[in-house]
């Protein structure tokens, strides 16, 4: 990305340069810019394969660039996701993608799962900033010409679903079926409210029952959500870890974690 060199057990992008290299694709000027480079006046193909070199000049694959992005200060291997939910043997095959700049989409095929069981699955595998926002199970992932899988058939998540509407109709919006999602109390309340702020969704109903990572929420906000709590309910990690927290991510364990807390704690 920047033209330079790595030093040696770096990480970096393989390119190939000498006589064997193309001189670009006819009639695809754009296609051309994206995989020809020129590095002092010299033409290089970048392969897209991320190697290290040893200190005995030896190239070591690591990945494709294509499958490792990066969220929210976080390197992802997009393929090691992948091969989590492999390992359930429902799903024949399934994608992978970074969807603007919060958020990874999972694209399941398979008749014999649900959203939660993949979620679960991936709970119990993956770190939290690994953790699909959004699971897409569908009968077939649209295929290409060459048998690939076609990305840009693949049905645009709808991330409403991450937030739940606060309007009248929100008894039809997923995850808000009855009125026992919404805050039974006001220590549910205040931490709705905490909530909504954090993930910048004010304004709107997040179900009580909501997992805090499957709405928007990341590693990041999570530690910026544990010092609120500190805060205002004046407590340390001796008394509440965040261990505790991470382990029970909704509203409504939140609620039952600092209801343990003395009313007098609490901050006015």
């Amino acid at each position: 990305m920047f033209l330079q060199t790595v030093g040696i057990g770096q990480e970096g992008e393989l390119v190939v340069g000498g006589v064997g290299v193309f001189a670009g694709y006819r009639g695809r000027d754009d296609l051309t810019a994206q995989v020809m480079i020129n590095i002092n006046e010299q033409i290089f193909y970048k392969t897209g394969d991320l190697v290290q070199m040893d200190s005995n000049g030896l190239i070591h694959y690591v990945g494709r660039r294509d499958f490792q992005v990066k969220l929210r200060g976080q390197r992802i291997e997009l393929q090691e996701i992948v091969q989590c939910l492999l390992m359930l043997t429902s799903i024949t095959t399934c994608v992978v993608i970074k969807w603007d700049d919060n958020h990874l989409i999972a694209y399941v095929q398979s008749d014999k799962i649900n959203v939660e069981q993949l979620r679960h699955h991936c709970q119990s595998k993956l770190p939290s900033h690994m953790i699909p926002s959004i699971f897409i199970i569908l009968e077939k992932l649209p295929l290409s010409a060459n048998g690939k899988v076609d990305r840009k058939r693949l049905p645009p998540p709808d991330l409403s679903l991450l937030t739940l509407s606060s309007s009248s109709s929100s008894s039809s919006t997923t995850g808000l079926e009855n009125r026992s999602n919404l805050p039974q109390n006001q220590l549910q309340k205040q931490i709705h409210d905490i909530w909504c702020e954090i993930l910048r969704c004010i304004g709107q109903q997040i179900s009580i029952t909501a997992n805090f990572f499957s709405i928007g929420g990341h590693s990041l906000l999570f530690i910026e959500l544990y010092h609120r709590y500190q805060q205002l309910y004046d407590f340390d990690n001796r008394v509440l870890s965040i261990a505790l927290f991470l382990q029970q991510p909704t509203i409504l364990q939140h609620s039952q974690l600092l209801q343990s807390i003395t009313i007098n704690q609490m901050k006015s």
